[in-house]
């Protein structure tokens, strides 16, 4: 009887120990196919890279600057910064940096601005077109340096040789000079060879001869300045106009 218990034990310990044994091999056998790797065994080319410094060398390539290889702006900024913070006293690079943006954009604004009012400025004073192209307004253009004695000069024989040319813009011409003559020495404007006619119209306090100065100016202009024939009937209406204005101001 003894002896059939420790043959059961014997035999209960041998089962036991082969399943341990088939459980852990089975184990490993599981483990090795989960954690498996691929090998590549495939040859490897060697690469060379020669002259690198000299092939990258462009200014696309420079990704550490100092304020000497930077550009004019970012040098000016970094100038600005720094009389900032030295006028100011201050401290952090940050708000030397701050002010320098708040200024640089008030200056943006401030040149904005002048550029529109002179525009306007330019606009409004019938000089337009000189900003914008040929101007109907320009300064009176020497002829025969007459424009510097027109005290001197004797008009009416010259507006008679232009017309018998048939030159009637060159005759429109002299008429001007000879109504600014009259104009000045009625004391109503005062002669310079550099005022245009926005400056004579903007001296003349009488409204009525100040607009017909504005229209006849108007003439002038249109016909010196227009660059285009003018036939006889269109120089005598303007001719009236100015013989007509003459004799009111007792030129």
């Amino acid at each position: 009887m003894r002896l059939h218990i420790v043959l059961l034990c014997i035999g209960l310990l041998f089962y036991s120990n082969s399943s341990a044994a088939i459980n852990l091999n089975t184990f490993k056998i599981v483990l090795v196919e989960n954690d498996s790797l691929q090998i590549d065994t495939s040859s490897i080319e060697k690469r060379h890279f020669d002259n690198l410094k000299e092939t990258y060398t462009g200014e696309d390539f420079i990704y550490e600057r100092n304020v000497e290889s930077s550009g004019w702006w970012t040098r000016f900024k970094q100038w600005l910064n720094d009389w900032f913070r030295d006028i100011f006293k201050l401290k952090s690079q940050g708000q030397s940096s701050n002010i320098t943006d708040i200024a640089i954009k008030v200056a943006g604004v401030i040149i904005f601005i002048l550029v529109i009012y002179f525009i306007f400025k330019a606009v409004m004073n019938d000089e337009g077109s000189w900003v914008f192209g040929k101007s109907s307004d320009k300064n009176i253009i020497p002829v025969k340096d007459i424009e510097a004695n027109i005290q001197a000069t004797d008009f009416k024989s010259l507006i008679a040789t232009a017309e018998n040319e048939n030159n009637y813009r060159l005759a429109i011409r002299y008429y001007y000079l000879w109504l600014l003559k009259g104009l000045t020495n009625s004391e109503i404007i005062e002669y310079d060879v550099e005022k245009t006619n926005s400056d004579y119209q903007n001296e003349i306090v009488i409204d009525d001869i100040k607009n017909k100065f504005s229209y006849t100016s108007y003439l002038y202009n249109y016909i010196w300045y227009g660059e285009f024939d003018v036939d006889e009937s269109q120089f005598n209406k303007a001719k009236n106009a100015f013989i007509t204005f003459l004799k009111e101001i007792k030129a």
